[in-house]
């Protein structure tokens, strides 16, 4: 397994803060999936990462980049390599809950810090929360609850649920009913990395649902969405905005279009920082940003607003700026709950055609300043 060491130059220095600590340089370890199905979501968290970094002129940053394969045995060796011969300061880019519970509770354990670019799984939001862990992104329900809000607004009534079988996806089901409030015509957890799903599709159509809610990322949710859309079954679908990225949705196609799911971001979000990451990254990468490449893009903002202020070796001054979150978020307003996990606005969105490009634009707000259902459980 090879080590990709970045070190990256200069291109546009920005100042961090005026007045602000100066601060040792910072080692990370981006253990990420950049192989197999789940490719795209790595990929598009390490470049927003290194995005944020290069736009910074962090030149006392250094990152290295491994493939977990989405294997959590492959993930816990590249973290214990790191940690104890590379001497990592933080830990950061793991995109799979069931590698995240693999890895985060032994690496904080060893006084690391990790930010999560995407996974977050309930136990580590809850009891199982750490003071050296903070999620950027979400905690795993909170999409879906904005789903289960929304199918309720939409009139739903009879919902059919589907959803890998492994943590992200237990979270996904239990955060959709939190909030939904009608009947379910099924429930139904797959095979994580699945690829066939015409047993599921006949389940849907003789089930009688109204709706059907699934979280499928990644590879999984290109072949759910080809699969469903061949078969003629015209029950709406609605879900996270997981199944319904940008990478996603130029293999889907035209079975997209309409279909409405719920982000806590989107590159039409009116900030001023959100509008030039979309600029940048297009201009970077030659491509649209997505929600894994926003998410890597804050995780690596939020490091630079703690660095400005302390140095990573003062564990107790770099963990109180990284909770002050003073950084301008793609999403706009962002601040941390009691167990390090965001409290933000959950967004619907609709996929659209904007010239050859299939996307999605902002239609509403599901929820408001939602944190999630586990912080009371977190004792920090």
């Amino acid at each position: 397994m090879k080590s990709r060491h970045i070190l990256l130059g200069t291109i546009a220095a920005v100042a961090l803060g005026a007045g602000a600590a100066t601060a040792e340089g910072i080692k990370v370890g981006m253990i990420t999936t950049l192989s197999g199905g789940g490719a795209g979501l790595g990929i598009d968290v390490r470049d927003g990462f290194n995005l944020a970094l290069k736009r910074a002129g962090a030149t006392d940053v250094e990152v290295i980049v491994e493939d977990d394969q989405q294997k959590p045995d492959v993930a816990v060796q590249i973290a214990d390599k790191m940690i104890q011969s590379d001497q990592v300061d933080v830990l950061t880019g793991i995109i799979w809950s069931n590698l995240a519970m693999a890895v985060v509770p032994a690496a904080v354990a060893q006084g690391k810090f990790y930010l999560s670019p995407n996974a977050g799984p309930s136990a580590l939001a809850g009891a199982g929360c750490n003071q050296n862990y903070f999620n950027v992104a979400w905690q795993n329900d909170n999409l879906h609850e904005a789903a289960g809000a929304y199918a309720n607004s939409a009139g739903y009534k009879n919902s059919f649920m589907l959803a890998p079988n492994y943590p992200a996806g237990t979270d996904a089901i239990t955060g959709y009913k939190r909030f939904y409030e009608g009947a379910a015509a099924g429930e139904v957890y797959t095979q994580l990395g699945q690829t066939d799903y015409a047993v599921e599709i006949g389940q849907i159509r003789a089930s009688g649902a109204d709706s059907v809610f699934f979280f499928l990322p990644g590879g999984m949710g290109i072949a759910f969405m080809k699969q469903y859309a061949e078969s003629g079954v015209d029950i709406p679908l609605i879900g996270p905005a997981f199944s319904f990225d940008q990478n996603i949705l130029q293999a889907v196609g035209d079975a997209a279009l309409g279909v409405r799911n719920t982000s806590q971001w989107n590159k039409d979000l009116d900030n001023e920082a959100n509008t030039a990451f979309v600029e940048a990254f297009q201009a970077e990468y030659g491509r649209l940003p997505s929600l894994y490449a926003s998410q890597g893009y804050d995780t690596a903002n939020l490091l630079l607003s703690a660095k400005a202020k302390a140095d990573v070796a003062d564990q107790d001054a770099f963990r109180a700026a990284l909770e002050a979150a003073d950084f301008a978020s793609t999403r706009g307003e962002f601040r941390f709950g009691p167990n390090h996990h965001p409290i933000q606005d959950i967004y619907v969105r609709e996929v659209v055609k904007e010239g050859d490009i299939y996307t999605n634009k902002l239609v509403g707000v599901a929820l408001e300043d939602r944190g999630d259902a586990y912080a009371e459980e977190c004792k920090m």
